[in-house]
């Protein structure tokens, strides 16, 4: 008998792998995720436990990890908030077919508070809290249009709108933004939820289940629902005060306002923006410290030399010239944007400090709107 149980569950595990593969390999067919943190992350998470598993199927797929993480660019984002996250839904996969091996990890990154404004953590939302009575926040998930098109309507009863697109820092940005205004008694969740990341179901089991000793939110499918920037304090205020409502799925306006107004009548929620800013708040949020950008005392000149950028409006093409500093013309580069252009510059090694190239991306990106919204273009000293 449990041969035979062995045997089903070395099938069950042989066709994870496939899956698991099969996701992988769509996902490092598109450009996006060669450059996105988290398909190196998940590749380099399923390494070890891979090897640990010791089977054909699970060293051919290390082989072919190994053969993707070459493929890898130099990453320009942790993560993209996908609909569907193709790393995200393969590392689900491997969770939940192969638990006792499975590691939890997380992105390490943070957020700025913004003090003494409301709402505290800025994002792309739409907050309004201009009525006497306005208990409702509603997230739309991945449904970037849902949230532009309620904030156009403005039910008197809504008070900030917006897209979370990701199970840790949009759940993070959603508490602070919560718990600092005590106006706020109601969550709706509506739209699509972003398959792999699965905001909203990590939402609802956050109110549902609370956070472990590791911030994991419980019960969360999410890849990885580790809440970095909050306190525990900030989680347990954030299920007190608030009620999530469950419109995932749900893209129609009228039965989205229609939801607004149910929950919010007989609430006996009455705050005006004025009013709340003056409350005290329910708890004290973690916050991160704001630096203050000044300009700099003393400007280092790069040893590789200096570049001259040239529109050429005719070619629809921007022309950049690199000389040495004794004026010497080294090279010439040229390309129908400012990406391509400063990417092959770095990758030649033709600037080597960090202030330089970040000048070189800002005067290339004004020659390339100069070309595209016909102005005159004019490069600025260092």
């Amino acid at each position: 008998m449990s041969d035979k149980r062995t045997g089903i569950s070395s099938m069950q595990n042989k066709h994870s792998i496939e899956r698991i593969k099969a996701e992988l390999e769509e996902g490092i067919k598109l450009t996006k995720c060669k450059k996105c943190g988290c398909m190196k992350e998940s590749l380099g998470a399923l390494r070890n436990p891979l090897s640990s598993l010791q089977t054909n199927d699970s060293l051919d797929l290390l082989r072919n990890i190994e053969h993707w993480l070459k493929q890898m660019q130099p990453i320009e984002y942790a993560c993209l908030g996908c609909e569907y996250c193709f790393p995200a839904v393969a590392m689900n996969i491997y969770n939940e077919a192969f638990s006792e091996t499975a590691q939890s990890q997380s992105l390490s990154c943070a957020f700025e508070v913004r003090e003494q404004d409301w709402p505290p953590v800025p994002g792309e939302y739409f907050a309004f809290c201009e009525s006497r009575d306005c208990p409702v926040a509603v997230s739309t998930l991945a449904s970037v249009e849902l949230a532009e098109e309620l904030a156009g309507i403005r039910p008197k009863e809504l008070c900030i709108v917006g897209k979370t697109e990701t199970e840790n820092i949009g759940v993070d940005k959603i508490i602070k933004n919560t718990i600092t205004n005590p106006t706020i008694h109601f969550l709706i969740l509506a739209g699509r939820d972003p398959k792999g990341h699965y905001t909203g179901k990590t939402l609802l089991a956050l109110r549902e289940n609370g956070v472990d000793d590791n911030m994991r939110v419980i019960g969360s499918p999410g890849k990885r629902p580790f809440l970095r920037n909050v306190t525990l304090e900030e989680v347990e205020s954030f299920r007190k005060q608030v009620q999530v409502v469950d419109l995932i799925g749900i893209e129609d306006i009228e039965t989205i306002v229609q939801k607004i107004k149910e929950i919010s009548k007989g609430s006996g929620i009455t705050c005006s923006c004025e009013e709340c800013h003056k409350k005290t708040e329910p708890v004290n949020i973690l916050e991160m410290p704001v630096i203050r950008a000044e300009k700099p005392t003393k400007v280092d000149m790069d040893k590789a030399g200096y570049f001259v950028v040239v529109p050429q409006k005719e070619k629809g093409e921007i022309l950049v010239e690199h000389y040495s500093y004794d004026n010497k013309l080294q090279r010439a580069i040229e390309g129908k944007d400012a990406r391509t252009i400063y990417w092959t510059i770095i990758e030649n090694g033709w600037v080597t400090q960090l202030s330089h190239a970040a000048y070189l991306g800002k005067e290339l990106s004004k020659a390339e709107l100069s070309i595209k919204y016909v102005f005159r273009y004019t490069q600025d000293g260092a």
